[in-house]
């Protein structure tokens, strides 16, 4: 046992002998920090007795006179204890047995310091819960990146910055659903145990179910059941929750994340455009107060309409390398060659998966954005319809700062035979090596013989975005809890 936390439970032990509660079931609020000190004035002149709580986060001892420091959620303010008002017993009690991280409710009235500092006269107190540990000391100086992702409670309560992501991450979420559900899309929940891992193209988790005795993946995506909504008869949709890809972890990805998905039926391509860059517009102002965001990688603006370039342009511009008319993996190494274009193709399996791995070693990483790259390889997309160049799909990603933040579809795969054979595709590329290949979900395709309704489809990867806004460079920044080894 560490010498701080001995004292504190020697102390948590002195309280109960002098008939405290160190952690009573509940406590007695009058005001939030925030309302004290936004009334300071009215509350000061009428000399009005208001109860906090909170968390002590610095205490100061001179002579007679002690200040703390008392945080709750809704802000921080200065507290005072004289001892020649509240008398020697009660304040030697509050000096020898609270400490900085202890719970405390306290009434008193608010006044002004001789320094100008709003402050409460504590004439009573009350402590609410004991901290065994104390707050990390110097937390901004520390070193250990990962101790604060393994301890993001304590680095949240210390840290500001830290606090103020995580409140611009919750206000990005709502900005999203709110604009959602003006426009009358209806939010769904679909399952997160999937018999058959379908949606996109990722490994998943397995785990097994015992009573049914049988193995179910952790949804990779929600796509294939969303889309099940609307042969349903659902016409707009959307879902916000989590999804799992047993990948890599980086800057850029993480193994658990946070997907919007959603779907319109019968919308046309520019239309939908439109609207994904209206709603991505409207919910940056929302979250910042402006759609001109500074970021440190080159500024951003989100004012719509955002810039479009096909993904052969993208390419050609990244590595000179033109795509058209390459059909088959031969073929694109050769160019590749011949361009001395550093790519590793290790695990990739396929045209598609070729082209993928080449766009984002040269090409994606190279756009700021926000851009639309659209007309990709039908190869790429096996849930895409094809554009109006039967060799491309009707698929658009908004990139912004080399990260792909929207995949949308502006037409939907909805060919029952079309499916069938791009899962065909995908099967063979699963004999051939791929982990990420798609498998064939008998299910979704017998739903889609029942007739699904043209429609347009988008998921917007909530975690990178947020990071984009918070201009931070890792995701493990703005999740709460990102994934990492067990501690030692």
């Amino acid at each position: 046992m560490n010498d701080e936390r001995r004292v504190r439970l020697d102390k948590l032990e002195r309280a109960k002998e002098f008939g405290m509660d160190p952690y009573p079931k509940q406590a007695e609020r009058s005001h939030e920090v925030a309302a004290v000190l936004a009334d300071f004035d009215a509350l000061t002149e009428k000399k009005t007795e208001v109860t906090i709580v909170g968390r002590l986060m610095i205490m100061r001892v001179h002579g007679g006179m002690m200040f703390a420091d008392l945080q709750d959620g809704s802000g921080k303010m200065q507290i005072s204890f004289r001892q020649d008002e509240m008398g020697e017993e009660l304040f030697a009690r509050f000096r020898d047995l609270f400490d900085a991280g202890d719970f405390a409710q306290v009434t008193g009235v608010p006044f002004i310091t001789q320094r100008g500092e709003k402050t409460i006269a504590v004439s009573a107190y009350r402590m609410i819960s004991k901290a065994l540990l104390p707050l990390p000391e110097k937390w901004h100086g520390l070193q250990d990146v990962e101790m604060r992702f393994r301890q993001r409670e304590l680095d949240i309560l210390t840290n500001a910055d830290v606090r103020s992501r995580f409140v611009l991450r919750s206000k990005l979420v709502s900005a999203f659903r709110d604009f959602l559900n003006k426009a009358d899309f209806l939010e769904i929940e679909t399952p997160m145990l999937q018999a058959v891992p379908g949606g996109a193209n990722a490994k998943p988790f397995v785990t097994h179910h015992n009573a049914l005795d049988i193995d179910l993946y952790l949804r990779i995506a929600p796509e294939l059941y969303l889309k099940r909504m609307l042969v349903a008869g659902f016409e707009k949709i959307y879902e916000i929750g989590r999804c799992f890809r047993n990948e890599g972890i980086d800057h850029s990805h993480n193994p658990e994340f946070t997907l919007l998905e959603m779907y319109w039926a019968y919308a046309k391509k520019d239309e939908y455009l439109s609207f994904l860059e209206k709603m991505v517009s409207e919910s940056v102002k929302a979250v910042l107060g402006t759609t001109e965001v500074e970021h440190a990688d080159g500024n951003l603006s989100f004012t719509a309409p955002f810039p479009r370039l096909t993904f052969r342009e993208a390419i050609l511009n990244a590595c000179g390398i033109d795509i058209d008319g390459i059909t088959d993996i031969p073929g694109l190494i050769t160019e590749i060659k011949a361009k001395k274009v550093k790519v590793d193709f290790k695990g990739s399996v396929g045209l598609g998966e070729y082209l993928d791995e080449l766009y984002k070693k040269t090409a994606r990483k190279a756009i700021v954005g926000p851009v639309w790259v659209l007309d990709y390889p039908v190869e790429m997309k096996p849930l895409a319809n094809r554009a109006e160049d039967p060799t491309k799909s009707a698929a658009a990603q908004l990139v912004i700062h080399g990260a792909e933040v929207i995949n949308a579809y502006y037409h939907e795969l909805n060919d029952p035979i079309d499916q069938r054979s791009r899962f065909d595709v995908e099967a063979k590329q699963a004999e051939a090596g791929s982990e990420v290949a798609q498998p064939k979900d008998e299910e979704f395709l017998e739903a889609l013989e029942h007739g699904m309704p043209p429609a347009a489809g988008m998921g917007i990867g909530i975690d990178r975005f947020a990071a984009i806004l918070a201009g931070v460079p890792s995701l493990k920044e703005i999740i709460l809890y990102p994934t990492l080894r067990p501690k030692q």
